[in-house]
């Protein structure tokens, strides 16, 4: 078992991290209208770009060496306790709607598992074997990622996601809210994204949680653009699995082409609904078919595709 600090030690530390910091200037905040205490929040969260900023060379550096193992056919997989590891649960869960993606690629584990989504599991965060046994049950390769989500930067679970992970060839990301943490430390890549102290003192599902949203809205994204799973802006991987999606199916290959209504009712017919397909029998010229077969020659590429029909 996890070797557990004494109440003293963990306090200490505690005390020592920019996300648990007081602030007695907001002491009484409890007293003031609740318009004035949505203007102070609201003020919070505008800082919280800013300090994402500050860091996005580190994360696009972190986002291409993801894409070259992505394109080699390794997974994305994110890791963390509570509020982190829900995030990542659901940018993950996102992804196959958004991009098409086998829910395989991308993957979020959470401590104590997906009881965890929505009921504390006492303890899951501070055992580092737990994180071990999560990933070895997913028999992590050299071409994977493993991104520890942790807001303080020091949660057992999600730095032993990242050692354990570094130990198997994976590729690593650490992604905190804290400077000088032990997660970006046991990381190739760490990210910390420093938004201060929080408006109640220690809840960092506020400010912080924010922060990781929008960094793992990045890693997906933009890993995704760059495997050619977009066409422009425009999501041409989307799975239309209900009427909404279905119209946006239709709406994207009109963006995409300029077509009529029927020639896209047609196209999206000859390619069982796959927006790609559709694009490229309309702008290529060529039959469902040998538009499967060009998107396959070209790793699902769309530009590439087309560039080849012309060819």
């Amino acid at each position: 078992m996890t070797s557990m600090p004494d109440h003293g030690d963990l306090r200490a530390e505690l005390e020592t991290l920019t996300t648990e910091a007081f602030r007695p200037e907001l002491s009484e905040i409890d007293r003031l209208p609740t318009l004035e205490i949505a203007r102070l929040m609201n003020g919070e969260d505008t800082t919280v770009p800013a300090a994402v900023a500050a860091q996005l060379p580190l994360i696009a550096a972190a986002i291409d060496d993801i894409a070259e193992r992505m394109a080699r056919g390794g997974r994305l997989v994110y890791a963390g306790a509570g509020t982190a590891g829900r995030l990542g649960v659901l940018d993950a869960s996102e992804c196959p709607p958004t991009f098409n993606t086998d829910p395989s690629r991308v993957v979020g584990v959470i401590a104590g598992g997906p009881t965890a989504m929505v009921t504390s599991v006492e303890g899951a965060e501070d055992s580092r074997e737990l994180a071990a046994a999560d990933l070895d049950a997913l028999a992590l390769t050299a071409d994977d990622t493993v991104v520890g989500v942790s807001a303080s930067g020091r949660t057992p679970y999600a730095v032993g996601a990242v050692e354990h992970a570094r130990k198997q060839g994976a590729l690593t990301v650490g992604l905190s809210c804290n400077a000088h943490s032990a997660l970006a430390s046991a990381a190739d890549h760490g990210i910390e994204i420093v938004v201060g102290p929080e408006l109640l003192t220690g809840s960092t599902r506020l400010k912080s949680g924010t922060a990781q949203k929008l960094v793992l809205n990045m890693l997906s994204t933009i890993t995704m653009i760059r495997l050619g799973k977009t066409y422009g802006n425009l999501m041409v991987d989307v799975r239309a699995s209900n009427e909404k999606l279905r119209a946006r199916s239709r709406r994207i290959v009109a963006l995409a082409t300029g077509a009529s209504d029927e020639e896209i009712e047609r196209a999206l017919a000859a390619t069982d609904g796959e927006v790609k397909n559709a694009i490229l029998t309309i702008l290529g010229g060529v039959d469902g078919p040998t538009a499967a077969r060009l998107l396959e020659e070209s790793e699902g590429r769309l530009r590439a595709a087309l560039a080849a029909s012309a060819g």
